[in-house]
């Protein structure tokens, strides 16, 4: 195992990776409560509840789904990065399809396993890893920042804390509610914790917060701690009921598809490129050996999808493990082996409600927007496609407008500036792709 992983030559040890490994699980241990909570649309009322996924079994399909994307990062890339459910992909998956469309989950996990057929495809060819090198970095460090923003108003109103006002769309709520001030509360104990530097400051909070939430009667007591596995059957293998039903085939649900197939594309080319730097692993706006990297997390989202989840990919956390020394695939597997173990801990973990987990979607925005600072802000040309991608996307409530904006405008200040030799090929691609896209939308 230490040849493998090459402790000797990166200066490692098992008890380095250990750590590692934990303190990244810890940072992101809130997906497992999150997601299920996410897709399960658990914040929104009066809902058809045949449009709702199943709480318990996404909480498995979250965990497994999580451990096996984390296990093939570990073993194939060899990267200190572990994967899970993508915060932002799951916003689009809850929001966008299924409650802004009425499209059955059961057809949305079918454009989520597609997307990832799809991609598994272009990283063998190569092209993957050739689209994402082809794509500015100034855009890239754009497309996380704007899925930050996107994430952070997510929490923002699920919180209560912003709200629908017919007069300007959006403007502050009633802020004496208990479970809006609980979320407050969870920001600012959070808040505290990461300017502190703690490690997994963000779990921390939540598991803090919900203390406080139950002490003054805002969450539910938690009966037991440990206790059976919630059954994974309503989720498991329901993608596949979704290819027998003509209407998955529709000329609404191709839009859905390809709509997917732009998210998950750069959200995961996004986020893996926002991880590599934070860990130091990009040279030369390149990402070494990024195909194997690329690879799982086609492979995570393809059997993330038939368990029951929403697209897995690299998670921003997995710098929290960086920092504390992990530098190898190992600390992914260890990572890997506390996902199997949560499993156990559903009755814990299902206590955990909406205003214990906000602060957490805000707090993970706040890290991904830091990227901000690597874009040149200088030149103008750059500028206003870089803000653009990043303002549009909690604006629209969409992912992908955000990017196909961003992208539409590049290449116009580009050339218009006189920059034309240094735009890539590709995206002139990307350029008509989206125009046709808005065109047709």
């Amino acid at each position: 195992m230490k040849n493998y992983f090459e402790f000797e030559k990166l200066g490692t040890s098992y008890r380095q990776e250990f750590i590692g490994g934990l303190t990244t699980f810890l940072a992101m241990a809130y997906i497992l409560v999150v997601n299920p909570l996410t897709l399960s649309l658990a914040s929104i009322k009066d809902f058809p509840d045949v449009l709702r996924m199943d709480h318990g079994a996404v909480f498995v399909a979250t965990a497994i789904a999580s451990a096996i994307g984390s296990i093939v990062m570990g073993l194939l890339g060899k990267y200190p990065l572990a994967l899970a459910p993508g915060m932002g992909l799951n916003a689009f998956f809850a929001y966008t399809v299924v409650l802004g469309s009425h499209i059955p989950w059961q057809h949305a996990l079918g454009a989520v396993l597609i997307s990832g057929v799809f991609f598994f495809l272009l990283t063998l060819t190569g092209l993957r890893e050739k689209i994402i090198n082809a794509i500015p970095v100034d855009l890239k460090h754009a497309v996380g920042a704007g899925i930050g923003l996107f994430i952070t108003f997510i929490g923002f109103q699920q919180s209560g804390i912003i709200v629908k006002n017919d007069a300007t769309l959006v403007g502050l709520g009633n802020l004496s509610n208990g479970t809006t001030l609980l979320t407050i509360f969870g920001i600012v104990i959070t808040v505290i914790m990461m300017t502190r530097g703690i490690k997994a400051a963000v779990f921390y909070g939540m598991i803090v917060t919900a203390i406080v939430g139950m002490i003054f009667h805002l969450t539910p007591v938690p009966h037991q701690l440990i206790g059976s596995v919630p059954s994974i059957k309503p989720t498991f293998g329901a993608v596949f009921s979704a290819f027998g039903d003509h209407s998955f085939w529709s000329t609404s649900m191709i839009g859905i598809i390809l709509t997917f197939l732009f998210v998950d594309f750069f959200d995961n080319a996004g986020t893996l490129v926002a991880v590599a730097n934070q860990a130091g692993l990009m040279k030369d706006n390149k990402l070494p050996n990024a195909g194997r990297a690329l690879l799982s997390d086609s492979i995570a989202t393809m059997v993330g999808a038939v368990l029951g989840t929403s697209t897995t990919t690299s998670y921003i956390e997995s710098t929290a493990g960086v920092a504390s020394g992990a530098k190898t695939g190992f600390a992914s597997l260890v990572t890997a082996g506390l996902f199997i173990l949560s499993i156990f801990f559903y009755p814990l973990l299902s206590v955990i409600t909406t205003p214990v987990t906000a602060p957490a979607l805000i707090i993970v925005g706040v890290l991904m927007v830091s990227s901000l600072g690597n874009i040149n802000w200088k030149q103008f040309e750059i500028a206003v496609p870089a803000f653009l991608t990043m303002i549009a996307m909690p604006l629209s409530y969409s992912i992908a407008t955000g990017i196909a904006i961003g992208f539409i405008f590049y290449p116009i200040t580009m050339i218009v500036k006189g920059r034309i030799k240094e735009i890539n090929p590709i995206m002139y691609v990307f350029f008509v792709i989206f125009l046709v896209y808005f065109i047709l939308k």
